[in-house]
């Protein structure tokens, strides 16, 4: 008799340290670059993939809002910030890990050049965890 244990399905948290640009500074030639982390936490360890949306604006071009006014931004994969993080589409990288706690670095940047309006942008974007 071959005994078989039940199967059971991981449990996972995700939780998110959103990136804070602070002060930008439009006479500046140097991008304005941070960084942010999701944080995955399965009960057991679990294969998964984290995708980001592409808040307002698109993988190509996110922007941050206030009011009408837009500056605009983008988040990475990589320290060298060339991998796009969204979906998978639009030229975007998903990011596929496993574990059982994993952290992973979100890079900003804010691209020189801009001459935004004064004021405080901000945008959302959603993390969706698959496992």
């Amino acid at each position: 008799m071959l005994a078989v244990a039940p199967l059971h399905a991981a449990i996972c948290n995700l939780s998110v340290q959103p990136l804070d640009f602070g002060n930008y500074d439009f006479q500046s030639s140097q991008d304005l670059e941070s960084v942010g982390h999701v944080i995955v936490t399965c009960d057991v360890s679990s294969s998964f993939t984290i995708a980001l949306s592409p808040g307002t604006g698109t993988f190509a071009a996110r922007s941050m809002q206030n009011g009408a006014h837009q500056l605009f931004y983008n988040l990475y994969t990589d320290p060298t910030r060339t991998m796009v993080w969204g979906d998978g589409s639009g030229g975007s990288t998903a990011v596929g890990d496993s574990g059982i706690e994993v952290d992973r670095t979100v890079y900003g940047s804010v691209p020189a050049g801009q001459n935004p309006y004064i004021g405080v942008y901000n945008d959302a974007i959603t993390v969706t965890l698959s496992f």
